[in-house]
């Protein structure tokens, strides 16, 4: 590689130290149809990220009509069949329009970027994968026109028969499910593709980002998880229409035939969620403690364990259900190992941030507000795990709290810290720290007050997808503060929201290297040319920009540094 060139910038207002890239700039072509036809990454990973957070902003709007239904004891804001669709729509929205996808978005913005690659391996594959998202979506919600699905995101049958809901809505349901489990699987077979065969010189597997081990491990386990789901609902697709019966108990068929196709899919998709989540917290983690991230092959290897893991347990989720004993303790005993590389990651993080130069920023916000949530989900999940406690707790709002702190916890306070943490990379400006760290504290006490008091509220009996209940002992005053709670959490995601819309105009002008990063997206311009890179260094260290940084200064020592003052970075 030609010898870098330090430029000292003529202004810089983020950043203070010499950037580091590594190509020149080139205007390109940003209309309409550069964007519709591209098979760009970095435009398609922008689309998926700005689609799915469209269907988070609906699926926040369905939220808030289900907590306003609730605020109050015998309320009769919603009919009994707009609640149900209301939560069915929420649901699904959330996971599969909106959770999975945007990691999916992360990660075809910044695995070729991180692995020093130009392009995901089959860029139009890329492409069918993001449209397929969105043609699903557009199915899904275009069934509000007609009979929107109400049978719960899990469409359990025999709920979701044509016996008893013979409208069009699961129908809906099962295309989303078909269209968008093809994307995620186009999208895991290419992100499996780029990983394994694009890293850059030097780049083994014991020093790739763990962000791409996270996304590597995300995309296993949807190509062996989503054919299941498929299936299952094509199934559920031929007894609804075809007059087959795999599902019907009074012609041979088994309900319980679709909770364990669907639950050896919905389990693993908790981890689907949440890794990718764990691969960016530990990618911002050691940037602000400034010390390398504590255990790398330990979080990898606990990476692998959990997707392993995840594959075993999924009838914890069927505790209520008549089980042998000896199952029953199978899967409890397997949920409780599970814990076992969990805690080794939390342990990690926390030693990362042990005794190190803090900076706190509004993505080391975000990611400390996830350590402390996610662990409460996890504990909470040791309780159910437990399956003589299960039995006492299933289908009660404690269930439905411990799923929103690790789905929140876990996936959606690490993806409000990518956003801050990359979004100067994508864009080439800064969000505006101020109204980061308000727009965190919203987040974080609106959504502790939502749903830290839903395990109370479950404790005391209350069931989960009531649209109604009575006004006995606290459960009015309860449901009330988790209502409020609700809006204090939109309040704050609302601020984030105004942020990205002022920060795209007027934020303060990033440069490459805003936050003196370890990985190699930060070794490019900021937003990064069509080609990514002119020239890939070779990488001889987890942190690879460090080991940059050491160079240039080496260089520096030894022989006059020319600057330039015409252009910002690194011409390699």
């Amino acid at each position: 590689m030609a010898t870098p060139e330090i430029t000292l910038p003529a202004q810089r207002t983020a950043a203070p130290v010499p950037q580091i890239t590594a190509h020149s700039v080139v205007k390109e072509n940003t209309s309409w149809t550069s964007w519709v036809t591209t098979t760009d990454h970095k435009k398609i990973g922008i689309m998926y990220l700005v689609l799915t957070f469209v269907f988070f902003l609906l699926g926040g709007v369905e939220a808030l009509m289900i907590r306003l239904q609730l605020a109050q004891a015998d309320n009769t804001l919603l009919t009994p069949q707009t609640y149900n669709e209301l939560f069915t729509m929420h649901g699904t929205t959330m996971i599969f329009l909106f959770v999975v996808p945007i990691m999916a978005g992360f990660g075809n913005y910044f695995v070729p970027l991180m692995i020093g690659a130009r392009d995901m391996a089959f860029p139009k594959l890329n492409a069918l994968s993001f449209w397929m998202l969105a043609a699903g979506g557009v199915v899904f919600y275009g069934s509000i026109f007609f009979s929107p699905p109400e049978c719960g995101w899990t469409c359990y049958s025999p709920l979701s028969s044509s016996q008893y809901l013979p409208s069009g809505g699961v129908d809906a349901w099962i295309f989303l499910i078909h269209l968008t489990g093809i994307s995620s699987l186009v999208g895991a077979i290419n992100f499996y593709a780029t990983i394994v065969n694009m890293r850059a010189p030097g780049m083994g597997w014991g020093r790739l980002p763990l962000f791409c081990w996270t996304i590597l491990t995300y995309a296993v386990l949807l190509i062996l998880a989503l054919p299941v789901i498929g299936g299952a609902v094509t199934l559920l697709l031929t007894d609804r229409h075809f007059g087959t019966h795999f599902y019907d108990a009074s012609n041979g068929g088994s309900p319980l035939l679709w909770q364990h196709l669907f639950w050896f899919f919905g389990h693993p998709e908790v981890y689907i969620m949440v890794l990718p989540g764990f691969g960016i917290i530990s990618e911002i983690l050691p940037v602000f403690a400034r010390k390398p991230i504590f255990g790398y092959k330990a979080i990898a290897a606990a990476t692998v364990v959990i997707a392993f893991l995840g594959l075993l347990v999924w009838a914890h989720h069927m505790f209520s259900t008549p089980s042998p004993t000896i199952v029953l303790v199978f899967f409890m005993m397997s949920s409780f190992l599970i814990a076992v590389p969990t805690g080794v990651k939390m342990f990690n993080w926390i030693a990362t941030l042990w005794r190190g130069t803090i900076e706190f920023t509004t993505p080391l916000l975000f990611s400390a507000g996830f350590l402390f949530t996610f662990l409460i989900g996890g504990i909470t999940g040791i309780f159910l795990a437990v399956f003589p406690v299960d039995w006492q707790l299933t289908d009660t709002y404690f269930v439905v709290a411990h799923l929103h702190y690790v789905l929140v916890g876990g996936a959606v306070l690490a993806i409000f810290a990518g956003i801050y943490y990359w979004f100067p990379k994508m864009t080439g400006r800064m969000l505006g720290e101020t109204l980061g760290k308000i727009s965190f504290w919203l987040i974080l006490i609106g959504f502790h007050t939502t749903f830290l008091i839903q395990h109370a509220i479950g404790l005391d009996g209350m069931p989960r997808r009531v649209y109604e209940y009575p006004d006995v002992g606290h459960l009015e005053l309860y449901n009330l503060i988790s209502t409020i709670g609700s809006f204090i959490l939109a309040i704050g995601v609302g601020v984030t929201v105004v942020n990205v819309m002022l920060s795209l105009k007027k934020g303060a002008i990033s440069g490459p290297d805003p936050w003196k990063g370890n990985t190699l997206e930060w070794f490019t311009t900021s937003p990064p040319p069509v080609n990514n890179f002119d020239t890939v260094p070779r990488i001889r260290s987890v942190e690879p920009m460090k080991d940059i940084r050491r160079q240039v200064a080496r260089q520096a020592e030894q022989a006059p540094v020319a600057v330039a003052t015409e252009s910002e970075g690194f011409t390699g």
